[in-house]
């Protein structure tokens, strides 16, 4: 591999970093505007192993601003990101996969007493799940772009759960 293809690809997966950044940042921030906008033209979500919808990136991201109403306060955390680039038709490193685990702290609304703001009234998320995102990105004229996301709620912790006792 040469000097300038080994700058390319780093460049690519600091471009892809920063992708999913956005992703997380937009559905904490629920700016849907933005989260839309990470997405391919035909770009798909699926949140059903979350209690969600599968859809494209418009569908999902209506039902993401009425879900997360829920919840004034998330912080979505993704980390231990692997990434492959992959050949995806005729085309030669333009596609990419990324495995990426998240734990997803968040505070129901009046949990704190108040409008979500507060952090000394509650410090305590009320609910945390955490799981497994699978994104498959493609590169367009304006960049890396998610092309479906796929995610894998592997658990979750809430005032329910932690209060409910195993059934065996």
């Amino acid at each position: 591999m040469t000097q300038r293809m080994e700058l390319a690809t780093v460049m690519d997966r600091l471009a892809i970093d920063a992708l999913i950044t956005d992703y997380a940042v937009a559905v904490d921030d629920g700016d849907w505007a933005a989260y839309r906008g990470l997405f391919t033209p035909d770009g798909r979500a699926d949140y059903r192993s979350a209690g969600g919808i599968e859809g494209d990136a418009a569908q999902v991201a209506g039902w993401l601003a009425g879900a997360m109403e829920l919840f004034p306060m998330r912080q979505h955390l993704i980390v231990n990101r692997r990434l492959r680039f992959a050949v995806l038709d005729h085309d030669t490193g333009d596609a990419a996969r990324v495995q990426a685990d998240y734990v997803n702290p968040m505070r129901f609304a009046g949990g704190d007493g108040g409008d979500g703001a507060s952090a000394t009234a509650s410090p305590a998320p009320d609910f945390v799940c955490g799981g497994r995102y699978a994104f498959s990105l493609l590169r367009t004229d304006s960049g890396w772009r998610l092309r479906q996301v796929v995610v894998q709620e592997k658990w979750r912790r809430s005032p329910q759960t932690q209060q409910a006792p195993a059934v065996t």
